[in-house]
């Protein structure tokens, strides 16, 4: 063991290495309530932007549930119109697919 690292001081202020007593405790309050302001800041800041981001991902959920529904039934009608089709396109993706998961 290295007696120097045992009788070194810590670069850390702590309440029983601190030489000015009474005027550093209150000077720990005021940088404590100053903390405590910019915690709340900070939190304040946090929030708005999670109610921001709520706000944007549910107009895009909405979007897309209406583009879902446009297509479903662009896709119902297709299907309606053209039976046969729909069944030939859906067996050629079906090779498609096995295709490329068969590797």
């Amino acid at each position: 063991m290295n007696s120097e690292t045992s009788s070194s001081t810590t670069p850390f202020p702590t309440s029983a290495t601190s030489s000015t007593g009474g005027s550093n405790a209150g000077s720990m309050a005021s940088m404590n309530s100053m903390d405590s302001g910019t915690v709340q800041k900070l939190a304040q800041r946090a929030h708005e932007a999670v109610d921001r981001l709520e706000q944007t991902v549910s107009t895009g959920s909405e979007r897309m549930m209406g583009w879902q529904q446009e297509y479903g039934d662009m896709a119902r009608e297709q299907v309606r119109t053209n039976p046969l089709a729909a069944v030939g396109v859906a067996f050629a993706v079906g090779i498609i697919f096995s295709k490329l998961f068969m590797r």
